[in-house]
Parts: C-alpha cells; sequence; structure tokens
C-alpha cells in the first residue's frame, strides 16, 4: 500500500523530469484537512507549464494514483492537479509570484526536496 510520501516522490519526479521551476513540497497535514502535502512548481510559458501536468497526470495514473479533480488546463496560468492526499499546484512564473501560496501556507513543514532527488536517483 503506497503512502502520501509515495505520491509526493512520484508527482516530484514528473515535474523534475519536465524541467519544472521552484518545486516546493509542503506537509500540511498538521495545518489543513485538505490534504497531507501541497507541491507547488512553475513552468516558465504555458505550453511548459501544460507539459508539466501532462506529464504528473501520466506518471500519477501508472502508478494507480486517483485523479479526483483538473482545475485551470485550458489556461495554463494555474493547473490544480488534486490527488485526494496530494495536491498539486502548477503555475505559470508570473502568477506563481502573484498568489504566493508559500506564504499563504507557511504554517505548514516546508520538506528539503533534495531528499526526493536522492530516492529518485536511488
Amino acid at each position: 500500500m503506497s503512502t502520501s510520501r509515495d505520491m509526493v516522490q512520484t508527482a516530484f519526479s514528473a515535474l523534475d523530469e519536465k524541467l519544472a521551476a521552484d518545486i516546493n513540497v509542503i506537509d500540511i497535514s498538521q495545518v489543513s484537512v485538505v490534504a497531507d502535502y501541497f507541491i507547488i512548481a512553475a513552468g516558465n510559458n504555458v505550453n511548459q507549464v501544460q507539459a508539466i501536468a501532462d506529464n504528473v497526470m501520466e506518471k500519477m495514473g501508472r502508478a494507480g494514483y486517483d485523479l479526483r479533480q483538473v482545475e485551470g488546463y485550458q489556461s495554463a496560468r494555474w493547473i490544480l492537479l488534486d490527488y485526494h492526499d496530494v495536491v498539486i499546484h502548477v503555475f505559470y512564473q508570473e502568477d506563481r509570484r502573484f498568489y504566493d501560496l508559500e506564504r499563504i501556507w507557511r504554517d505548514g513543514k516546508f520538506i528539503d526536496t533534495s531528499e526526493f532527488r536522492q530516492e529518485k536517483e536511488a
């Protein structure tokens, strides 16, 4: 049985593979019932934002994770991918700075993403 942490690893790898910028993983399990983790990343243009989201959906689907909801795919300014315990936000870089989710969720625990890169390489 996979855990939320396994889901984060899969999503992180998919984001990293498509060169998503500034990937942040926030453990919000102690401050919200919405999800266990938020993952926030960005792309440099609309095409990259959609490609990042496509790769996440493909890899998460192959791993057997159920996608609850997708929001914002057409405009690709802020794509939200809801996987129940893990919610992934892929922003167009300028919009990410505007919405600043990291500030809003600062009470969560920011996870050192280098551990996900190490797990991927292992």
